[in-house]
């Protein structure tokens, strides 16, 4: 059973949970631009990125809608913002701007081309309302896009190997416990319905690797989201030493001489019947 969903963020805004999304974000960045492209993201156009975090999506949204295009990112927390903004600036990027902003209150006058967002909706007690509202701020004929989790597949292909299981099931059992819907990818199909939207466009991709820099997505995780772990009730002993844990998954991974998967990533999008 899940448990209810909260308006407090799962993982939290810490600088240390800014870096691992980053790391997160760069081999996610190829799929999220590809789903993109195909939704029919391009030159020009006007795009809302919601959750914007620490802009991993509006940096790939900057490059493909171009100088005559714009970006607007909108994020309820500040401090995450000002990290994106400044990341927007290395970039050397100037049609990408973010504002604060919650999506359960969140309203424009503003029409976009397009409505995006990833690991947004998995993270909300009533994603459809969500959407509902979001699309009133898409043109007709506009684009709405979400890329959001999928676990399933992600535990299947983990249960060879103990020790990347083990985390790999605490991350989903910790998940549900705190109300994230873990199949919200999949889900995708019976949001965008429940908003009144048409059915969409579906994907699933997910990413397999063996580097340490992949494996380390894992043991990430893990610290990250120890807390929530404990308070759910559920033992870390069988992680053992949280302090060598990324350098025994790797070592399991390499023995192994197989790939290991990370999370599922369930795409959908559409575009808005015109009025």
């Amino acid at each position: 059973m899940g448990g209810e969903r909260s308006t407090e963020y799962y993982l939290g805004y810490t600088d240390v949970e800014a870096e691992r999304l980053i790391r997160q974000g760069k081999r996610l960045a190829p799929v999220t631009e590809h789903f993109l492209r195909e939704a029919g993201i391009g030159p020009g156009q006007r795009v809302l990125d919601v959750g914007s975090g620490v802009g991993e999506v509006a940096l790939i949204l900057g490059r493909l809608v171009g100088p005559s295009g714009a970006v607007v990112g909108l994020d309820r927390d500040e401090r995450s913002l000002e990290r994106a903004r400044a990341r927007v600036r290395e970039a050397g990027m100037s049609n990408v701007k973010f504002v604060v902003g919650d999506l359960a209150t969140f309203s424009t006058e503003e029409r976009f081309d397009a409505a995006v967002g990833r690991y947004v909706l998995q993270f909300l007690p009533d994603p459809a309302a969500v959407l509902r509202r979001l699309s009133s701020a898409v043109k007709p004929g506009g684009i709405i896009a979400f890329q959001e989790n999928s676990f399933a597949p992600f535990v299947a292909l983990s249960s060879h190997l103990p020790l990347w299981s083990t985390c790999v099931n605490l991350l989903h059992e910790t998940a549900k416990r705190n109300g994230v819907d873990v199949e919200m990818g999949p889900g995708l199909h019976r949001a965008f319905q429940d908003a009144g939207l048409p059915i969409p466009h579906m994907r699933l991709w997910m990413e397999l690797g063996y580097e340490p820099e992949f494996t380390s997505l894992l043991s990430d995780a893990i610290k990250a989201v120890l807390t929530r772990i404990e308070r759910a009730g559920f033992s870390t002993e069988p992680l053992g030493d949280i302090a060598t844990l990324q350098e025994r998954l790797h070592q399991e991974v390499t023995r192994s001489n197989t790939v290991v998967p990370w999370i599922a990533l369930g795409g959908a999008w559409c575009r808005k019947p015109a009025d």
